[in-house]
């Protein structure tokens, strides 16, 4: 490919609307171009690179017998009303009715339209496992789409489908994904964590997510050095280092004005890990709840949902309504009808700061079964960088990840209530059973940015370049072009990805739009050095540069490229 043929419009300045390194770089790079809020366009560059991460997918699928096949994007609202995600699933949702006012969904996801696919089709035990998969654009009206290509309204997505006989040959299912998806991330060249994940809208109980690091990432991570555990901390059982009140008779102390926790630790001079935190809610079934957790943690939404169904924070009326006074609530007398929970992380400890359900007054030394009861005791608090491993016990780290893949099992969660079933060897009909597997091919393209740049471009990793050499003639004419053809030519034979700068513009542009652009080495053909039978080398990883005989070129990029696409496959 010559660059004067190349459809990729740079841009000098950052654009003003990218925030993040990805979305600048890609836009800079004329790689992808915003056609609306939350939709991109996928230039011919860009659309090298995700044509190869979705090569390196099927590649990993084949491997573990998950069949490629496709799907309509469209689907039948019906389905989604038989699984009873027609409405749970919420306002991302996008829905359409056709001339006929019958209702149909853009597809975010498709357990539905593989589950409604093979019920009355795998009959029998002996058709059992079966994995299927697509990669197709996907819809979700985000309600802030944002950072490029990270929270699009469309987004290119692989989704995998696994049908069991038993829990066992469903689980394996399942790990075979998982370990798939870890060797996905390698050979596109991310550093990944699989993480507990939260199953959200898809269900389940057990999921994982694998997470690029990245500062630029929006979800929250915490993991133990130790042990090797990771999870969002949506999902991770936060046990957190515990500081108890001072021992004694329960005291009620004057705190006028002092509404929040930062407040009160302050007036009183103590950790904010002393004190603890009330929020008033109304779960699913209508029952007012006050919630207690460590006053230096936060009540974390899904959890929440988890724990209390769809319920919502009490607004001020309603707190009026129930007897509560904002910024002093507490365990202790609670009015009538308020039932009290408290986070599974405070159950051993003794000795509680907490509001006295009375304007202008808190509690010291409130003693659990003492002073007063809790009911239900529940995991909600969002897990953070120093609370303890819930598997070795050593303090936690912190990092933001952005989720390139998930995987979800969740056994009868869609073949029961779509009526999915087979007959298994003792003659009995039963729910097949089920797991689901996303990667985000578009999220992936932007998070090997997110973790491949600098402050001149993109460095791509070898195995998800546009192209993995490019060829800058520093004349575009006469015996340097020649050379520059002709060496262009030559690692094209050799089976290397090669693109020629043949434009007619000054090197520096030239050298600006390459370390932009990023492709791994770059091979510079100039007068000077053709008088010495020399090209000039330089790998974008590294910015190293050296002199290399023209004839000797092919053969080492070819086995720098070759050693690459080695290393990342393994």
């Amino acid at each position: 490919m010559r660059m004067t043929k190349l459809y990729a419009p740079t841009l000098k300045e950052d654009p003003a609307e990218a925030e993040l390194a990805s979305h600048r770089l890609l836009l800079r790079a004329g790689m992808i171009r915003k056609e609306a809020a939350g939709l991109y366009s996928y230039l011919p560059l860009a659309w090298r690179s995700i044509l190869k991460i979705e090569n390196i997918i099927r590649e990993e699928m084949a491997a573990i017998g998950c069949q490629e096949m496709m799907t309509p994007i469209l689907t039948d609202a019906e389905l989604w009303k038989q699984s009873g995600r027609l409405n749970a699933y919420g306002p991302e949702l996008m829905r359409i009715k056709d001339r006929h006012d019958r209702e149909f969904c853009l597809g975010p996801t498709h357990e539905e339209t593989y589950t409604d696919l093979v019920r009355g089709e795998l009959r029998s035990y002996k058709q059992l496992p079966l994995m299927l998969y697509h990669i197709q654009d996907k819809f979700r009206d985000e309600l802030r789409p944002r950072f490029g290509l990270m929270r699009s309204r469309e987004f290119i997505m692989k989704d995998a489908y696994s049908f069991a006989a038993d829990q066992k040959s469903s689980r394996a299912c399942y790990e075979q994904q998982k370990a798939a998806y870890a060797r996905y991330c390698a050979r596109c060249g991310l550093v990944a964590l699989p993480v507990v994940a939260d199953t959200g809208e898809i269900g389940g109980d057990t999921s994982v997510e694998f997470m690029a690091l990245a500062d630029a990432g929006e979800a929250e991570l915490v993991y133990c050095d130790n042990c090797g555990f990771a999870a969002d901390v949506e999902a991770a059982s936060a046990t957190c280092a515990i500081v108890e009140d001072v021992q004694g008779e329960m005291k009620k102390i004057a705190t006028p004005g002092v509404g929040t926790i930062a407040e009160l630790s302050e007036m009183l001079g103590v950790p904010e890990a002393v004190t603890r935190k009330a929020m008033a809610l109304v779960d699913g079934e209508g029952l007012p709840w006050i919630v207690v957790v460590p006053g230096d943690h936060e009540m974390n939404e899904c959890k929440a949902a988890h724990a209390f169904g769809h319920y919502h924070l009490m607004g001020d009326a309603e707190l009026v309504s129930f007897g509560l006074h904002k910024g002093f609530m507490g365990p202790v007398k609670v009015p009538e009808g308020v039932h009290v929970a408290a986070d599974v992380s405070l159950e051993k400890s003794e000795w509680w700061l907490v509001g006295a359900n009375e304007e202008g007054f808190h509690l010291r030394s409130a003693k659990p079964g003492r002073d007063f009861q809790i009911e239900k005791w529940v995991d909600v608090i969002t897990a953070k960088q120093g609370d303890l491993c819930p598997k070795c016990g050593k303090p936690l780290k912190g990092a933001h990840g952005i989720e390139c893949g998930q995987v979800f099992l969740f056994d009868d969660k869609y073949s029961t209530p779509m009526g999915a079933t087979f007959t298994d060897i003792d003659g009995t009909q039963k729910p097949l059973l089920m797991g689901s597997y996303g990667i985000g091919v578009s999220r992936t393209l932007a998070a090997i940015v997110e973790q491949h740049h600098d402050d001149a471009g993109i460095i791509w990793p070898v195995s998800v370049a546009p192209y993995e050499v490019e060829v800058i003639s520093l004349d575009a004419k006469g015996e340097v072009l020649s050379a520059a053809e002709s060496m262009a030519s030559d690692l094209t034979a050799a089976g290397l990805d090669v693109v020629l700068d043949d434009r007619k513009e000054r090197p520096g542009v030239k050298f600006a739009d390459a370390d932009l652009m990023g492709f791994p080495y770059q091979v510079i053909i100039g007068k000077r050095g053709l008088k010495g039978g020399t090209a000039e080398l330089k790998s974008r990883a590294t910015g190293k540069r050296h002199d290399v005989a023209l004839n000797a070129v092919v053969d080492e990029l070819s086995r720098k490229v070759v050693s690459q696409r080695s290393d990342l496959a393994k």
